[in-house]
């Protein structure tokens, strides 16, 4: 069948833009360093030693960038997180540059200064240059250029719909070009191909539940004379899902469904956030904490500090560490009976304790101990979760991170008594949420939050 003589190739097929921005941020590093130095000696012609490692660190800067994919398409992804890969790629390049110099013993005959210019002139040269190129490349899809068209194959689905309606795709570069309806047999599978052809599609894009996964194979063979690119989107509405993504095991592609995102890089982010902010926090409330204990010995009789095993990470059970509030009493048959408004049990210094939440100031040694984090769900009863697990779905998820002092729930008003399923169906929302969206901003939007709405708030008592 002969090829349609619409099809229109893109700006990128036509030229080699991913080698024309390698070359432009080689130049860019060579004139941050160039004008570095001219900012720092006075004139624009470099010595032997400056000329050697100004080309080593525009090379170094290339080849991280290579190596992290920063010159890769940017179609179809975020630019925040292609600028992030840009700024991961200079901090490995500084990285190499830097062991070089301290190997080869040759970092004394360098000018500091020159050399810190250089990094901030071209991080901010290279940010700048890519500002445009997003915000040229907008204006231009907005007018209806440089996208790909879609066919879009579906059964009607919600993941479907929303992707036929075409919200957003054109900033990404893409429009739907046409929908056809997902059906079985050699007919459908001819219509397809017709309609390859005569739309002049570059993409075809499967809008199907994973009951029709099978039908991916159908596709494939009707299409494999036609260099169409081919992707399939599964429709999982209704499907609880945690951090889904597509990763690569053991040499074959899994489809994560419900994973923790705290692996990797996240981690040592994560784990480095709670030591830093952790342990300045701690230095700054350990008088208040001073006080406070001695407050409670004074007010009436028992421990200082309240321990309660909770329900951690991977459903581990830990110590949890909280200025005692109540008086010393006895559960009967080990319930747990959640602290309610004008609860008897609580001592006049600890309503005012908790409704602050400075009896939660000791969870920061929690932290320190890598027991918690600053944020994240809060940590229930071990009762609590044999109750709520049955009744709230996908209440245990929220134990695939560490829990925390504060989360999004708590900033949402959702901290103190859940006494009713509602309540608690509502925080689990939150922290699902939380754990499916985790970045380090989230979660310094939310200890920022903490400070204002978090400590005192209307379920607070």
């Amino acid at each position: 069948m002969p090829q349609s003589t619409h099809y229109e190739p893109t700006f990128a097929e036509r030229y080699p833009v991913s080698l024309f921005a390698a070359l432009l941020d080689l130049l860019m590093v060579i004139g941050a360093a160039y004008l570095a130095y001219y900012l720092r000696f006075g004139g624009w012609e470099m010595t032997g030693r400056y000329a050697s490692a100004t080309l080593l660190t525009s090379v170094t800067v290339v080849m991280c960038s290579i190596m992290l994919g920063v010159y890769g398409s940017w179609r179809g992804r975020f630019f925040l997180r292609q600028l992030g890969l840009v700024y991961g790629a200079w901090i490995i390049a500084i990285g190499v540059v830097l062991a070089l110099s301290f190997f080869l013993k040759v970092s004394a005959n360098y000018s500091r200064i020159w050399l810190g210019s250089t990094i901030c002139i071209g991080i901010g040269l290279c940010t700048a240059v890519r500002l445009g190129g997003f915000f040229f490349l907008r204006a231009v899809r907005t007018r209806g250029r440089n996208l790909k068209s879609v066919l879009l194959v579906g059964e009607g689905g919600v993941l479907a719909d929303s992707l036929s309606q075409g919200r957003g795709l054109s900033q990404y570069g893409f429009r739907v070009a046409k929908c056809l309806p997902f059906e079985r047999g050699t007919e459908w599978a001819d219509a397809l191909v017709r309609e390859v052809v005569d739309a002049g599609v570059h993409e075809v894009w499967l809008c199907l539940p994973l009951k029709d996964g099978d039908a991916i194979g159908q596709v494939l063979y009707a299409l494999r004379h036609h260099p169409v690119e081919v992707r399939y989107f599964p429709d999982l509405a209704g499907i609880p899902l945690l951090n889904h993504k597509v990763s690569k095991i053991a040499g074959l592609y899994a489809l994560d469904l419900s994973c923790s995102p705290m692996d990797g890089p996240a981690r040592i982010i994560k784990r480095l956030e709670d030591l830093l902010i952790g342990g300045l926090i701690s230095l700054l409330i350990l008088p208040l904490c001073l006080g406070i204990a001695i407050a409670i010995k004074l007010s009436s009789p028992g421990p200082v500090v309240f321990k309660q095993y909770r329900t951690g990470i991977n459903g581990k059970k830990f110590k949890v560490y909280k200025f005692r509030s109540m008086v010393v009493h006895q559960e009967t048959d080990g319930a747990v009976t959640q602290a309610s408004r004008n609860d008897p049990r609580v001592t006049r210094l600890g309503a005012f304790l908790r409704r602050t939440s400075l009896d939660e100031l000791p969870q920061f040694f929690n932290v320190l101990q890598g027991r918690m984090s600053i944020v994240g769900p809060r940590p229930h009863a071990l009762a609590h979760n044999e109750y709520y697990k049955d009744l709230v779905e996908s209440y245990m998820q929220r134990h695939k991170v560490k829990p925390g002092i504060t989360g999004w729930a708590q900033v949402n008003g959702y901290r103190g008594e859940t006494d009713t399923l509602e309540k608690m169906q509502k925080r689990v929302e939150y922290d699902l949420w939380y754990i499916d969206n985790w970045s380090l901003w989230l979660d310094l939007k939310i200890i920022f939050l903490t400070v204002f709405k978090g400590f005192v708030g209307k379920n607070a008592y």
